[in-house]
């Protein structure tokens, strides 16, 4: 059984999702943080939140900048109530809660990292797929349903099980899927992810079923891929593999050529 992250894996989040959060960070005191800064911020394995991680970067700039944050801005922090509205807005667009064919937002810039016969692949060798993610919800379908065209995706999306690393979301699925009882007789479950708290899940997984056989599949998110990025690459790759990833593919394409059944 191989189980996706989205944000990361399936779909190019840089100019929507991560887009978003530096924007509604420089929404509130004037300060854009750079991949570089978020990128360390995700390694640190708690902040898979996106709305949490803009929270905590305006707390750590609030702290560090105090003296220098212009008038127009104020040291307190917005209610997360607002600050998820704001979010919003520049990710979904002007109509958040409306139709999403007319969504306007940092979300219609999202490039696919894999098509619908990258699906059809997994399920012609038998190998059964899902997706565990702390995507909203309407932004997880839109993408499985009506860009990728795939009928009713088995997903955990945000709000239906704890945030990651908790692996409760990660276990439910599987135990979904499968035709047995997680343990030793239950095939491998593994799962690919992009980030330090991804392969956290997995982790605690094990943790809290030890009999089932889990693995840790990673690949490092489409920002970092360019040549230009092969020093930034090699260091979050070593972050996944502390974490305790397995396997790091080059592309989520590359998963195609992993086999489940080799030790």
């Amino acid at each position: 059984m191989l189980l996706f992250d989205i944000d990361g894996v399936i779909r190019d989040v840089a100019g929507s999702y991560r887009r978003a959060l530096q924007a509604t960070v420089h929404h509130y005191c004037g300060w854009e943080p750079g991949h570089e800064t978020v990128d360390a911020l995700k390694g640190e394995g708690r902040w898979n939140n996106d709305w949490d991680a803009s929270l905590e970067l305006l707390r750590r700039h609030a702290l560090t900048h105090r003296s220098n944050t212009p008038s127009s801005h104020s040291d307190a922090l917005p209610s997360r109530a607002d600050l998820i509205e704001v979010f919003s807005r520049f990710y979904f667009g002007s109509d958040p809660e409306g139709d999403p064919f007319t969504w306007d937002g940092f979300i219609c810039d999202e490039p696919l990292l894999v098509d619908p016969n990258f699906f059809a692949a997994l399920t012609n060798r038998d190998i059964r797929w899902g997706f565990v993610s702390g995507a909203e919800p309407p932004s997880a379908r839109f993408l499985l349903e009506q860009r990728l065209g795939l009928q009713n995706p088995p997903l955990i999306a945000m709000g239906d099980a704890p945030d990651k690393p908790d692996p409760e979301g990660l276990i439910r699925l599987a135990s979904t899927l499968l035709d047995c009882s997680l343990g030793s007789d239950a095939p491998l479950i593994a799962y690919l992810g992009d980030t330090v708290a991804d392969v956290h899940t997995v982790m605690r997984a094990q943790e809290q079923v030890p009999q089932q056989r889990w693995m840790s599949l990673a690949v490092v998110p489409p920002h970092l891929q360019s040549p230009g990025q092969s020093e930034a690459r090699a260091h979050y790759e070593e972050n996944l593999r502390a974490a305790g990833a397995e396997v790091i593919f080059p592309t989520t394409q590359a998963a195609l050529n992993w086999d489940p059944n080799q030790d």
